[in-house]
């Protein structure tokens, strides 16, 4: 059997297991190996396949009918829960839109089409592997231990972790199925897998709430999925392809796709939640925590990031990368603001992954070499980060019993490990010389080189505002409040495998991103647009990377064996001797209160939400209306 099939086949293989056989046990011990396996085949993919892409033809029609069976099955089911289970009629009517389109096409048109390659593997599909695979498998095991402390919190959730996992490995299967095609007919398939494996995971509590955001991703990524049908039919009745390899050739050579890639980039909106497709994601916080970390961080947004990074040599100097990098700016600026006003640590998170991923697309639709390499460098950082930072958060809910930051207060004390996690993933999402700095200055540069100086601006607003939330975060995990008790003892030791795994990926990926850039990503641009160039000096890249090392290495080497003095703080009155309270007016004993300041008049949620949607969605109105018209005018 071939490495691309061993790679959706094991974690499928997997999911039907763990569904099958419901015991704990066998459970615990399908998960660990599962996720081992995958992981192996992650890095074998990545070591057989780094600079020496394929393109693989299936032979026969076997393909082809899975793919068809797969996409009645996956239609069927959203039908059960759309039409008989909730009544949800019009979410209903997008399903049958768009399997409809595709039948009709497989039946009427696309018989005829001659394919040269069903799979492209090159090197961004292999970064993306290793992402899903790698971080996706740590969250699997992640959820065993979390999983199980969830239940006991909550008597009242019907306990369906087979069915929990199960979505988990099936999600990972279509993941890596989708990063690999360049047959689009295989991607809508894997694409659509991954929009109800969201759904699913989102509405595993069953509650009110749950349900209600669980459809709310599902329309939006539906809405996504009609569009996907359009771009297919359109390409193959136009151009006679559904090849990726092929749309992209055609636009070098500047033939008049541009409906075709819009349609397709406006489906990775959805899927990468921009504004005004962010609800979605937002909503996704009331599932547990790994499911927010899987959709957020490693798989479900970044597919569709992944798509428009594929399209990103057609997308400069058009309307629909003019649309691309609009509604990308718009979103990592609103989004990054809104978070300001957040006390919600997901919540935090959630505006922050948004922020990323308009960040990522702003850059793709600029289209340039530069821009590219900017992009491809901040999904990899931003993944292995924010899969932390998630993962983290969950953990430290479960034991402080809330997410709120605001009671983070001596959690250096209390929770010193998961501190040090917290603090790993923080460092890596701002601070320099960590990887996501560094992308912020290649964008810098990209902008300016591309001659867009407003976006600049955009850039320099959004990250100062990045600056402002993770640097009162950083202070109050950070602040030294002595506490007797240790609130670690009841994380599980999956749990803990996880989180420094991950915590380690992080430092290894911001000592290392010289020689994946070097290794990985220029490679792929160099074919991607047949140049070559350096975004940023090596010399800077190796100096910046001596840095990391650095601020690692010399705390461990000068914070051990150094006797700690307590010093005893005075603020407004005397301290009580626990530096936890102070006998103020009158004897009075006040507890010491940190708050942060949150600036809800300026920043609040529901502002830079509604003006975020009206500039994206403006955006998306009139850059369409003039795209629809030059398409059918020629």
């Amino acid at each position: 059997m071939s490495l691309p099939a061993l790679l959706t086949g094991v974690p499928l293989a997997a999911a039907i297991l763990v569904f099958c056989l419901r015991g704990n046990g066998s459970r615990n011990i399908i998960v660990k190996i599962a996720a081992a396996v995958t992981m192996a085949l992650s890095v074998a993919t990545g070591v057989t396949y780094f600079g020496h892409p394929v393109f693989i033809k299936s032979t026969g029609t076997m393909l082809s009918t899975v793919i068809m069976a797969v996409d009645v099955i996956a239609a069927l089911a959203i039908l059960y829960y759309t039409l008989v289970k909730f009544k949800k009629i019009w979410i209903a009517a997008l399903e049958l839109i768009q399997l409809g389109l595709i039948l009709w096409f497989e039946q009427g048109v696309g018989h005829s089409i001659r394919l040269s390659a069903d799979l492209a593997i090159d090197n961004l599909a292999v970064i993306m592997v290793l992402i899903a695979g790698i971080i996706g498998s740590l969250i699997a095991v992640f959820s065993l231990g979390y999983m199980e402390e969830f239940q006991k919190e909550h008597p009242e959730v019907e306990d369906r972790r087979p069915f929990f996992f199960f979505v988990i490995f099936l999600f990972l299967s279509a993941m890596f199925g989708l990063v690999i095609s360049n047959n689009l007919l295989i991607m809508y398939t894997c694409w659509e897998v991954t929009s109800f494996c969201s759904f699913l995971l989102i509405g595993y509590t069953q509650t009110e709430e749950a349900i209600h955001n669980s459809f709310k991703a599902l329309w939006m990524n539906l809405l996504g999925g009609v569009a996907f049908a359009l771009a297919i039919v359109w390409m193959g009745i136009e151009y006679e392809t559904v090849e990726l390899s092929m749309l992209i050739n055609l636009g070098r050579s500047a033939q008049p796709v541009e409906l075709a890639v819009a349609l397709l980039v406006f489906c990775g909106f959805t899927k990468a939640a921009m504004m005004p497709f962010s609800g979605w994601l937002l909503g996704a916080m009331v599932a547990p925590t790994p499911t927010s970390a899987l959709l957020h961080s490693s798989t479900m947004v970044k597919a569709g990031v992944f798509l428009i990074i594929k399209l990103c040599p057609v997308l400069g100097g058009n309307h629909a990368g003019l649309m691309t990098m609009f509604i990308g700016g718009a979103t990592f600026l609103f989004a990054s603001c809104a978070a300001i006003s957040q006390s919600d640590g997901k919540k935090v998170l959630a505006y922050s992954t948004i922020s990323n991923l308009g960040l990522i697309v702003c850059c793709a639709g600029i289209g340039s070499y530069e821009a590219a390499w900017t992009a491809i460098m901040i999904v990899v950082f931003h993944a292995v980060a924010k899969s932390l930072m998630f993962l983290s958060v969950g953990t430290a809910e479960q034991q402080l019993g809330s997410r709120n930051i605001e009671t983070f207060d001596g959690m250096f004390c209390s929770m010193p490990g998961l501190s040090l996690c917290m603090i790993i993933g923080i460092c890596g999402m701002f601070l320099a010389p960590f990887g996501m700095l560094i992308s912020k200055w290649a964008a810098m540069k990209a902008f300016v080189d591309a001659g867009h100086p407003l976006l600049l601006l955009v850039l320099v607003f959004g990250s100062s505002t990045t600056l402002f939330y993770w640097t009162k975060w950083l202070g109050k995990i950070t602040a030294y409040i002595p506490s007797g008790k240790n609130r670690e003892e009841g994380i599980h030791g999956v749990q803990w495998l996880a989180l420094r795994s991950l915590s380690a990926l992080t430092i290894i990926t911001c000592i290392l991103f010289p020689l994946v850039s070097q290794c990985a990503v220029i490679p792929y641009l160099e074919a991607a647009y047949q140049t070559s160039a350096d975004v940023i000096d090596r010399n800077n890249l190796l100096i910046m990377s001596m840095m990391v090392i650095l601020l690692v290495v010399l705390p461990l080497r000068f914070g051990k064996g150094r006797k700690k003095k307590l010093v005893v703080t005075n603020l407004a009155g005397e301290n009580s001797g626990d530096n936890l309270s102070y006998r103020g007016v009158a004897g009075q004993t006040v507890p010491v209160s940190l708050r942060n300041w949150y600036m809800e008049s300026w920043f609040g949620e529901a502002k830079m939400k509604l003006c975020g949607f009206i500039l994206c969605g403006s955006c998306l109105l009139i850059e369409f209306a003039i795209i629809c018209g030059g398409a059918f005018h020629v």
